[in-house]
């Protein structure tokens, strides 16, 4: 009888382990990510061609989706509100931007980039300023890399959970899934 009790157990605590992937991986979800993202809202920045062109940009609504688009990578949204000083004096725009960028952990510090960001698409409101718009986003699109190479979009805490805690200890990379940044224990 007790041989029985003990295979029980055994067999019972080996399935609670195989169905438990907090023992070899930590997950970080879109909406955790969305909600990291949510701290680069009102990102400013001042981009132009001096003398010809300048621009005041305010980046707000930055959400992503992980995986989905393509494999690997995080495809961002976001808008952008655009200040234009230029020849034909003050105007303004509204971007809606899609950025793709490629995940990156960094062990040492525990956190999550996006690096090689790229602006894939950009839809500009009122259409007349599109041609002015467009001039400047590749000085926005290398503003834009550069920042998210240096800020990280998203860092592990050890305040959070017991297995983000894990995560920052014995983190051996990034997988990323459909929806979801796996960080895996092992390599």
């Amino acid at each position: 009888m007790k041989k029985a009790f003990l295979g029980l157990t055994a067999l019972i605590l080996s399935l609670a382990i195989s169905g438990c992937n907090q023992l070899t991986q930590y997950s970080i979800s879109e909406q955790e990510v969305n909600q990291a993202l949510a701290k680069h809202n009102n990102y400013e920045k001042d981009i132009g061609v001096a003398g010809l062109v300048n621009a005041h940009i305010l980046l707000t609504n930055l959400s992503s989706q992980i995986g989905r688009e393509e494999p690997d990578r995080v495809t961002l949204s976001g808008n952008a509100k655009i200040n234009v000083s230029s020849l034909f004096g003050p105007q303004q725009a509204d971007m809606q931007l899609k950025m793709k960028a490629q995940p990156v952990f960094d062990a040492q510090q525990g956190a999550i980039f996006l690096r090689d960001l790229e602006i894939v698409d950009a839809q500009v409101q009122p259409e007349k300023m599109a041609t002015i718009i467009k001039s400047l986003t590749p000085y926005l699109n290398q503003s834009l890399k550069s920042y998210f190479n240096q800020k990280p979009a998203y860092v592990l805490s050890v305040d959070r959970s017991k297995g983000e805690a894990l995560a920052k200890k014995l983190a051996k990379g990034l997988e990323v899934k459909p929806g979801e940044l796996i960080i895996p224990f092992t390599e």
